[in-house]
Order: C-alpha cells, then structure tokens, then sequence
C-alpha cells in the first residue's frame, strides 16, 4: 500500500474569517442532521449538519470560544466557535469524547459538496417544512 492509502485522505476547513483552521481524517466516522431546537437556535437555521471525527486525528489552529449548552435531553453540549466571527466550528459532547470523537459543523468544511447524511437526530423537533431524504435513518432523539 502507498503511503496515502494508509495514511487516508485528509479534508480541510474553517471559520468565516480564517482565524480557525483545521485538518482531518476523511472520511468521517458519521455524517448526521441534528434537528433539535438548541442546533435550530445556535445554526440561526431549521437543522445543523455535523460530521463526527477521531478527536485524534483532528489537527486544529486560532483561538475558540466555548459556549456551555445543554442538550434536550439535558446532556452537556460544548459548542466551539470563533470569538471574530462568530462561526460555529465545532462541538464537543461527553459522550463523543469519550468515544474519541469531535464533531464538525459541516458547513465550515473547504468542500462540504460531497456530503451525504445518513442519520436525522431530534426528528420530534423538526421543522415541517424540511424533506428527509427516504432511507436515512431516523432518531426522534438521540
């Protein structure tokens, strides 16, 4: 095997303004929709697109700003955004770390285009308006 074979592919990305920076492991572990009403309010949007990654294989540069959420389920969410801009870039859950996982808002990714979620949580919180694609796999919570 080639060096890339083993090594994968590696994706890039970042905040609005470029002070946050980030590499990592592609491809991601999950790529899911959270429809919750913290994700609805801190998105300023009906749902926030998250690729989960290795926390180990995430190599990151700028300064964060962490904002302490709960969950609806009344589970600690860290929501990580840039203090210039106001990006949310990542979000941190006990429960992902603990399974060595971080994930990223899928917006700031250099080339979201090939995406493709696979998982709906929160589904009792969607907005009517929004269409799930058939076949993706549905959570009311999470």
């Amino acid at each position: 095997m080639s060096e890339t074979e083993t090594a994968g592919e590696r994706r890039t990305g970042g905040c609005l303004c470029g002070s946050v920076r980030y590499e990592t492991a592609w491809p991601p572990l999950l790529t899911g929709v959270c429809h919750c009403r913290h994700c609805q309010r801190q998105a300023g949007s009906a749902l926030s697109v998250l690729v989960a990654v290795p926390f180990a294989a995430l190599e990151r540069s700028g300064d964060l700003t962490t904002y302490e959420d709960g969950s609806e389920a009344g589970r600690a969410v860290y929501r990580k955004f840039c203090p210039k801009c106001g990006s949310p870039v990542f979000t941190e859950t006990p429960d992902g770390m603990a399974q060595g996982m971080i994930f990223i808002k899928a917006g700031t990714l250099d080339d979201p285009k090939d995406l493709a979620p696979t998982v709906h949580f929160w589904t009792t919180s969607k907005q009517d308006w929004v269409v799930i694609p058939e076949g993706a796999a549905l959570l009311e919570k999470q």
